[in-house]
């Protein structure tokens, strides 16, 4: 018997066939770029005879920016290297390894970036013991906060086990507060006495620039959470620069220019401004009460118009990088949601609708922050799932409260079919509860294993802090 279609038939399936190749095809192709490149690189690396590696492990892009530095310091020097994420190095690699310069930053209270979790579970801590290693010479260039009680945790914890594994410090451990400029020239002190040269690109930063605090609106008055604020700045230069997003903003409070204050932007360029949600920081215990820094003079202290220092900073680890294509699974509480608004925003401007959205919060007539461009984005089609969690609306005085992490066992068939088709997941909000409770239940949905393998293929991402 002989079949055929009907030509209204054969024009859908080819369109479903086109539509499986786009959101399928450019992730492959990134990654198989990204691998091509890789290889070789570790191949030009081995050709050249015993090079140096340059390994990182970054949450939000510093330590990946300066090992890039690092890396192109010794190139200049006329020194093959090999530059890449600690999770890709190998035991093979580090069995044969002479030369491996470190640059780790530490995560909350001693934890490792989400870009070395594979490592530390893998070679640090994994089952099958690492033979010793006395021919890797090694540095460490670990990057903190001294505000945490575990500053610098998991670059000293790299640093120790490396000496108990017979390696040899090529030079002490420096560690950098804050990306404090002193331990910088330390750090590049020392690579020019290694490298033997004193030649060196530019290392620093951009310069902080002028913007005009331009709006701000109390969005949630009533909650019996901190006051939340939706602020929009503006260039004073009237030069919007570029950026995308997931980026962050590095702002300086008039009464601390010593220290600024990181912030994720919930904009797009298109938007013509950087928005930011801001919440304020209260000091229960100080007299009176009293409020942060920077978050006091953006919400409350700053006049409109007022001016401030402020810069843009590439956050290269919660960017769309690779998953522009790719359904996405967007996960926050709090402010967080500033992080995902820009990539939602982002999204809707290119035509992608493949979004989920959980999202927790207190109570739904005060927090739900941005709920009106919600619904439009879901009348559109471009946010084809929205769940939400409130966790002073149920039975609070009972000890029964709802929170973002709570809703995915529920769900785990959808998570685990969303994953399956490609889905990148990203996670922005609070460090404590949120993100750590959003990581075990995705673990126990996807298991480890499979965890671990989008850290690689760099689709889980996460912006907490």
């Amino acid at each position: 018997m002989i079949v055929t279609l009907e030509p209204t038939r054969l024009a859908l399936t080819a369109a479903c066939l086109i539509s499986y190749a786009l959101v399928c095809v450019p992730p492959l192709l990134g990654w198989r770029r990204r691998k091509a490149h890789d290889d070789a690189e570790r191949a030009a690396v081995q050709a050249a005879g015993p090079g140096w590696i340059v390994a990182h492990a970054s949450q939000t892009g510093n330590a990946e920016q300066l090992a890039e530095q690092t890396a192109a310091t010794l190139r200049l020097a006329g020194i093959p290297v090999r530059l890449c994420s600690l999770s890709a190095l190998s035991r093979d690699e580090l069995q044969r390894a002479e030369r491996i310069l470190f640059v780790v930053s530490t995560y909350g209270e001693g934890d490792a970036p989400d870009a070395a979790a594979a490592f530390v579970g893998r070679i640090m801590t994994g089952a099958v013991p690492l033979p010793q290693l006395p021919q890797l010479h090694y540095a460490v260039l670990a990057l903190g906060d001294s505000s945490y009680a575990q500053y610098c945790g998991f670059g000293r914890a790299l640093d120790d086990w490396l000496q108990a594994q017979g390696a040899q410090p090529l030079a002490p451990r420096i560690e950098a507060d804050r990306l404090a400029d002193s331990a910088i020239d330390e750090w590049r002190h020392a690579l020019s006495h290694l490298a033997g040269t004193t030649d060196a690109p530019d290392w620093s930063a951009p310069a902080f620039g002028a913007w005009r605090l331009a709006e701000r609106h109390w969005l949630n008055q009533g909650s019996s959470g901190a006051p939340i604020y939706h602020i929009e700045l503006e260039p004073e230069d009237g030069v919007l620069p570029e950026w995308q997003s997931g980026d962050l903003v590095q702002v300086v409070a008039p009464a601390e220019p010593d220290r600024p204050r990181e912030y994720s932007i919930a904009s797009i360029p298109s938007d013509g401004r950087v928005h930011l949600l801001v919440r304020l920081h209260q000091h229960d215990d100080a007299p009176q009460g009293g409020t942060g820094v920077a978050s006091g003079w953006l919400c409350r202290e700053a006049p409109l118009g007022a001016t401030l220092q402020m810069r843009l900073r590439q956050h290269s680890r919660f960017r769309l990088d690779g998953n522009e294509h790719r359904p996405l699974i967007l996960i926050g509480n709090g402010s967080g949601i500033a992080g995902l608004r820009g990539h939602l925003r982002a999204r809707a401007r290119a035509g992608q609708g493949r979004n989920w959205l959980l999202f927790g919060e207190r109570h739904a007539q005060h927090d739900y922050h941005y709920h009106h461009e919600w619904d439009a984005l879901r009348a559109a089609g471009q946010l084809q799932q929205l769940d939400v969690a409130w966790s002073r609306d149920g039975a609070p005085d009972k000890g029964i409260k709802q929170y973002v992490q709570d809703m995915l066992p529920a769900r785990a068939a959808a998570l685990r079919d969303w994953v399956a088709q490609g889905a990148a997941i990203y996670v922005c909000g609070s460090l404590q509860g949120m993100a750590a409770g959003v990581d075990r239940a995705l673990c126990d949905i996807l298991g480890r294993d499979k965890m671990d393998e989008l850290i690689t293929e760099n689709r889980y991402r996460r912006d907490v802090y």
